[in-house]
């Protein structure tokens, strides 16, 4: 697997855990995994405004299961906001614009 340097805080690692289930190995499926063509949507919602800029993206894990990526680029890795199984509105948002 293609190494991608997370960074996942503790508060955000234990939400990931207890509310949506999500494993880091998820997410890093989730990276290698995203599909060609799609790009990545800015998350410009005034309450989710971060220095740097959070994205977010929608990808499979190897096991196909669906989810949607919170993540903010830095020069030593990727912080990762949050990760959970997207809802059809977030869906669509991101087959018509990405």
């Amino acid at each position: 697997m293609i190494e991608i340097n997370l960074i996942i805080s503790s508060s955000v690692r234990t939400k990931l855990k207890d509310k949506h289930n999500v494993t880091e190995d998820e997410i890093k499926e989730c990276f290698v995994n995203k599909p060609k063509g799609k790009g990545q949507l800015l998350d410009n919602r005034a309450d989710h405004k971060t220095n740097p800029k959070t994205m977010w993206f929608i990808s499979e894990t190897d096991r196909e299961r669906k989810l949607k990526i919170a993540w903010m680029k830095m020069k030593d890795g990727a912080v990762i906001k949050s990760a959970f199984e997207p809802n059809e509105t977030e869906i669509g948002i991101y087959e018509r614009h990405a």
